[in-house]
Order: C-alpha cells, then structure tokens, then sequence
C-alpha cells in the first residue's frame, strides 16, 4: 500500500508545470473567496481577518466560510404590522426630556418595539431562585406557556421544569417549547415525549441538517432566554435551563441574573417569541390570534416602571442591543458599570468607555477570572493596558463564573439580558435585553454589583505578567476579536 502510494506522489510530480496549476488555482481560489467576503460589506478590520485567516487555508478556508462565516438571513415571520397589533397602545411614561426620548425612540426604530412599562419587576440572581420563580408561574398557568432557551439540558433541573410543563399541558394549558438545536442538542426526542404525549409542542431554532448548495446556519444561533405565561408573566435574562446554573446542586455553578416581570412590557415579549415560533415552524398567524391578543393585563393597564424590549440578530443590520449599550455610555453623566462574562469590544464600545472615563466619569468592568473560553479570556485581557489607562477600574470575579450580562448607567438607566459585550453577541446571535429607566431598578443593580465587585479582585499593574504565558496569547487572541 505505502508502495503504490509512493508511486502515486511520484506520478503526481511528474505532471509538466504542476507547481504553476497549483498556484493558479491558488489564486483563483483567494480572488473568488476574497470577492464573497468583500461583497459582505462587513467592516474592514473583519473583512481583513476572515481574509487573511482563509488565504493561509487552501480551500479548507472556503469550508469553514461557507458553515461558520458571517450571514445575513431573511426571516419568513408574521409581519409585524399584523403580529405586532394591540403594542401601540403601550404607555410610554419615559420621562419627559432630550436624552431619553432619544434612547427610547433608538431602540423603538431599531427593533419595531416601543417603549412600555411594568408594574413589577424582580431580579433573580442566580439558578436557584430562578427556577423556583419559573415553576411557580408554570404551576399558576391557565391558558399558554411559552419557553425559549438557548441551552435547555436534560438534567436534574431540565427534568423538574419538563414535569411541571407536563402537568399543566395535561390540564389544558397550550406548552409551546422553542429550543436552539446546538446549544441544546442533549435534548432527545424521548425526554419530550411525555410532554408531547400531554398534548405540548417542541421546535428547534435552526435545525443542525445540512442541505446542498445552501449555507447552513450552525452559527447563527438563539442565544435568548424567554419564558412567557398566560401573556401576564414573564422572564428573561442570562439564566439556561442546566445544573450548571443550580447553586444547590453544584457549588461551582455561574453566578448569573435573571428578570421576571409583569405589566404592559409582557405583550412585547409575547411577540417575540410568536415571531421566533413562526419563523422556527412555518406556522401562520392565524395560529397565534388568540395567543397573541389573549392577555391577563389590559393595554394601557398602566405600570410605574419604565421598560423597553431590545432584540438583535442576524437578521438585521441595525446591531440594537450594541446600538443601545453605546448609546447609553454616551448618555451618562456620572457612572458607567459594566457586568461581562464575554468582553471583546468593538471599537465604537470602546472608545465610548475609555472616553466616559476619560472624562472623569466612575467606569468600572466586571468579567469572570476565567470563562469558559481561554480564548475569549485572553482576548479580553488584551484591552486591559488601554482600559486601565484611561482611568476603568476592573474586577475580575471568581471562583465561580460569572455569567450576569448588565449595564448600569447614572442612578436610573440599566439594561439586563442574554447578550454578551462581544461580536458575537452584538451581531451572530438572536439575543434579547431589557431597558430600564428606573431608579428602583438601578438601586437594585447597583447593590448587587458592588456586591460581587467586593468578592472579585481588582486588576491593577499588568506590566508584570509572563510574555510567554499572559502577553503572547493575549496579542494573539485579539487578533482573531472581529471574528469571535
């Protein structure tokens, strides 16, 4: 065998000009990948790494464009002029002045959904008492469920939530359970079955299959977290549905954040979610007519709590959430705190910190010691030097991971989701956050912060570290920040 391999190598360089066919096909193959990236329009520095990481890749590089490259998609969901009837009734009780009628019409042209409110809103923090607060809302519903999660693992705690879904849909309540098919790919058709047996529904966000000549969507992915029952209740924020988020079964699960909430801001959330079941299953409106205007809480039911939906995804090109993060850095007069577990800013986002801190604004960043990418830790110690210099404070939190995703501006802004401060966050995922123009709210935040800043070490001279081990990696994990 080695023999007639031998052979073959031989024969194979003995083709006249071998080497020039080689280097032209070489060459046809950058000018045809580099024209499909460049036609992306996507900004330069990115364009420029995806092309330069591919060129040294020899149509390999053109296999791993075509799976995990940039895309834009054009969702086939409910319009929103008829899926998103009944919002225009939403109090927009924003308080009357410049700056923020300026964030709220931002983020009402960007995503379609308009300012709202809430008559109450609780942070949860961490899995334990999230899930407590889920199961009871299930337990208490008595006409639909809806659930959207990222990552929904068939364990101790994916088993406790499945029953109580199971339970209610037996009792007549419509479950329609909505799951990302990477993030939450150990979920197998038998752990559902008895939910679909009671009568439930199941679909998987960007199913994994692979069709020929059509891209696949392995990295776009549903990065939100949205439970929403009887159009009443309603729940988001960074917490899955995993023991890995479950204090009271693991004593290293992530330290993480999650909402519930009522009022108006509900039905905003319902729609969501309508929009990604639709788009998901192929379902018509018609579907959801009752889904949709069925509500516990009238319109215009009123609520003290100024709120606003923001969602993002690859779907559109406007990038929300990063919109509004920035928008509201800019806004701020006396503080800007940053709560992370993934920092890879772009470099709006970052000139937007280093200049409120430069301006002698209290900006502070929290990120776990370590995440659950090496690669994504030391691409967001590399920004440490320039942060530092212009004045941040950082904190790096542990043992634990953090996991909460939180900004926090002067004493009344605060904006809490699914989204990480990075590029894939910003403009692969679908993500969901919430806007808060609440005083009460941003208390809440601000104690929970400095909370955890008091239990996480302050990063000071970075001079000292290895090259080797911290300095090399870190210089080189940035490089590849445009495409993480």
């Amino acid at each position: 065998m080695s023999e007639t391999l031998q052979n073959l190598w031989i024969a194979l360089w003995a083709i006249p000009h071998l080497k020039l066919y080689l280097t032209l096909a070489w060459l046809l193959y950058i000018v045809l990948l580099c024209g499909w990236i460049v036609l992306q329009k996507r900004e330069p520095v990115a364009t420029l790494s995806w092309v330069l990481s591919l060129a040294m890749l020899p149509y390999l590089g053109y296999l791993i464009y075509f799976l995990l490259g940039p895309q834009k998609i054009t969702r086939q969901r409910l319009r929103r002029h008829h899926s998103r009837k009944g919002l225009d009734s939403h109090d927009a009780i924003c308080p009357v002045d410049g700056n923020c009628s300026e964030l709220a019409l931002l983020g009402q042209a960007t995503t379609g959904l308009p300012p709202s409110s809430a008559t109450s809103v609780r942070l949860l923090v961490d899995g334990a008492a999230t899930y407590d607060a889920l199961i009871e809302a299930v337990a208490a519903a008595t006409n639909h469920i809806h659930l959207e999660y990222y990552i929904y693992m068939p364990d101790r705690t994916g088993t406790r939530l499945r029953d109580a879904l199971v339970e209610r849909a037996r009792a007549g309540v419509k479950v329609r359970l909505l799951m990302d098919a990477v993030g939450s790919s150990k979920v197998s058709r038998r752990f559902l079955q008895p939910l679909l047996d009671a009568g439930g529904e199941f679909a998987w966000f960007h199913p994994t299959r692979f069709r020929p000549f059509t891209r696949p969507w392995l990295n776009l992915r549903t990065h939100r977290k949205i439970m929403v029952v009887d159009g009443r209740i309603a729940f988001t924020g960074g917490i899955n549905i995993t023991d890995e988020e479950n204090e009271r079964l693991r004593a290293d699960a992530y330290r993480d954040l999650h909402l519930r909430l009522e009022g108006d801001v509900v039905r905003s959330m319902q729609v969501v979610f309508v929009e990604d079941w639709a788009y998901a299953t192929g379902q018509q409106r018609k579907d959801f007519e009752g889904t949709l205007l069925w509500n516990a809480t009238e319109p215009g039911s009123g609520g003290t709590i100024s709120s606003q939906v923001l969602i993002s995804g690859p779907d559109s090109s406007w990038e929300a959430i990063h919109r509004l993060h920035v928008a509201a850095i800019h806004e701020a007069r006396t503080r800007v705190w940053l709560v992370t577990p993934y920092f890879v800013p772009g470099e709006a986002a970052r000139m937007a910190l280093t200049s409120a801190a430069l301006g002698g604004l209290d900006v502070r960043l929290m990120v776990p010691k370590l995440s659950d990418s090496r690669l994504v830790t030391y691409a967001a110690r590399s920004y440490f030097d320039e942060l530092l210099a212009a004045g941040i404070r950082i904190y790096e939190y542990g043992p634990r991971l953090l996991h909460t995703k939180a900004l926090l501006c002067d004493d009344g802004l605060a904006i809490i989701g699914s989204a990480n401060f990075d590029n894939r966050s910003f403009r692969l995922n679908f993500e969901i956050s919430m806007l808060f123009r609440d005083r009460g709210i941003a208390a809440d935040l601000a104690r929970l912060c400095e909370e955890e800043m008091a239990a996480s070490e302050p990063v000071q001279d970075l001079r000292s570290r290895s090259f080797w081990r911290n300095r090399l990696p870190e210089a080189l994990a940035r490089l590849l920040s445009p495409l993480l």
